[in-house]
């Protein structure tokens, strides 16, 4: 008989090992934090929150958590896993030390989260100019996403309630830029709010879209040259006089709920007035139409709405809802842009289901779960979150091209940060030498080589 042999080689397992760093690849993320700047930013705003003769800085402890998040931890205590690793990430707190630092930024409230999201509007606006062509604004316009995100608790937590999904947990309103077919996105906004929050709050909707235009570049703050879109929920009598009145400063488009106004209006269409839906490389949708609405239907709304209805042919099995027409299912927005076809129109408003990817992304970047308690110390919490997302799209946007550029932070994590290497000190310099067979080795040298070619920030 022949001895079995199994399907993976045997190797003999033993600590004692030296001059191997895991993460390795992590230390992408590190130079992205230093070329963007944030470091030095954020330990600037967090200076306040220093006590006398501290050995940690409170901005370089809040970076060592959003990296680990970013790495793939999930609560405070994963920043150990870059503890162990010094020679790559620097000296960095105990866990008592960071569980501390939360209470005491959480206990500071507004004025600690306002530091924080000065640091990431300041170094979000170097980033943009160091991307050049691979920017979110080279279109001449920055479209922002607001959107909800369920969070689920497993656990009472403060705020912790039932949801409108009839699950339990928080319900926090959140935006997102979007970098457009070419790219991922970035985090400019949360808001964290109990779990039976409303979908379609209009204060809430108010403040999200102030806190996302604070951290765009200051010329994109005030001009049409910004772009608010929505789903449905923000297709609100108060939500779009918001915005109406800032018709200097903002463009939106926003989702609107089929009424039976709006339903009798789309049978009082002509034929001649629908035109074909479009696709992204400008073909023809097949069983698609749009059409603008006019008249009553408009009557409350913000003078200079444009209404704007799709009909289009479901797919097999779907269910139609009452407000559908003829067979048609039935989408409608609301939207001030006037000097594009409504087909164009209507492509740029579908498109916003690309916030779904970025709340995916989301999800695997620490927004699984909120993993305190308190609610003052979950939106901290959010803001790390956000300073973690914000380094998984940086680090794209300034480094990686083609496919590469679209890889969300799952795959990111897999194939770059994942990567161990061996630590070599020579000339009294230490060096990262990552192995010859991994696959991906040439993206993570060629990106740190793009990276150390930036000019340093000051």
């Amino acid at each position: 008989m022949k001895k079995r042999i199994g399907s993976y080689p045997r190797v003999r397992i033993e600590g004692g090992g030296r001059a191997v760093v895991s993460q390795a690849g992590g230390v992408l993320l590190v130079e992205t934090v230093r070329k963007s700047g944030l470091d030095t930013a954020i330990s600037t705003a967090l200076a306040p929150w220093r006590k006398a003769r501290a050995v940690h800085d409170p901005g370089k402890t809040v970076l060592d958590v959003a990296l680990a998040v970013a790495l793939g931890g999930d609560c405070l205590a994963d920043v150990g896993m870059m503890r162990a690793e010094p020679a790559a990430f620097g000296p960095v707190a105990s866990d008592p030390t960071v569980s501390r630092l939360i209470d005491t930024l959480a206990a500071a409230g507004s004025k600690a989260l306002t530091a924080i999201r000065s640091a990431r509007a300041e170094a979000r606006e170097r980033v943009w100019k160091l991307a050049g062509a691979s920017s979110p604004d080279t279109t001449g316009q920055v479209i922002v996403d607001l959107d909800g995100v369920l969070v689920l608790a497993h656990s009472d937590k403060q705020d912790a309630t039932a949801t409108w999904k009839k699950t339990y947990g928080h319900h926090p309103l959140m935006g997102f830029v979007d970098h457009g077919s070419g790219g991922t996105g970035e985090p400019v906004a949360a808001l964290l709010r109990p779990g039976n929050a409303g979908s379609n709050t209009a204060a809430d909707h108010i403040t999200t879209a102030q806190l996302a235009l604070g951290q765009l570049p200051k010329k994109y703050r005030r001009g049409r040259q910004t772009l608010i879109r929505t789903d449905s929920a923000g297709g609100t009598h108060e939500f779009v006089a918001w915005l109406a009145q800032r018709g200097r400063w903002l463009s939106y488009s926003v989702g609107m709920t089929i009424t039976d106004a709006i339903h009798q209006a789309v049978l009082n269409v002509p034929a001649a007035a629908w035109t074909p839906a479009v696709e992204p490389k400008g073909e023809i949708r097949d069983g698609a139409w749009v059409a603008e609405l006019a008249g009553d239907v408009l009557k409350g709304w913000p003078k200079g709405m444009r209404l704007i209805v799709r009909k289009e042919r479901p797919h097999p099995g779907a269910q139609l809802r009452f407000t559908d027409a003829d067979g048609l299912r039935l989408t409608a927005f609301a939207t001030s842009t006037t000097d594009i076809p409504i087909a164009a129109l209507e492509l740029r408003h579908r498109q916003r289901a690309r916030a779904e990817d970025r709340i995916r992304a989301a999800r695997a970047t620490g927004l699984r779960n909120l993993p305190l308690h308190d609610t003052a110390q979950n939106q901290i919490w959010l803001e790390i979150v956000q300073i973690a997302l914000d380094l998984l799209a940086w680090l794209p946007m300034l480094t990686l091209t083609g496919k590469t550029r679209r890889w969300e932070p799952r795959r990111l994590r897999l194939r770059l940060f994942s990567a161990a290497a061996q630590l070599v000190t020579t000339a009294r310099r230490r060096h990262l030498r990552f192995a010859r067979h991994w696959p991906w080795t040439d993206v993570i040298t060629e990106a740190i080589a793009r990276l150390e070619a930036l000019p340093n920030p000051g």
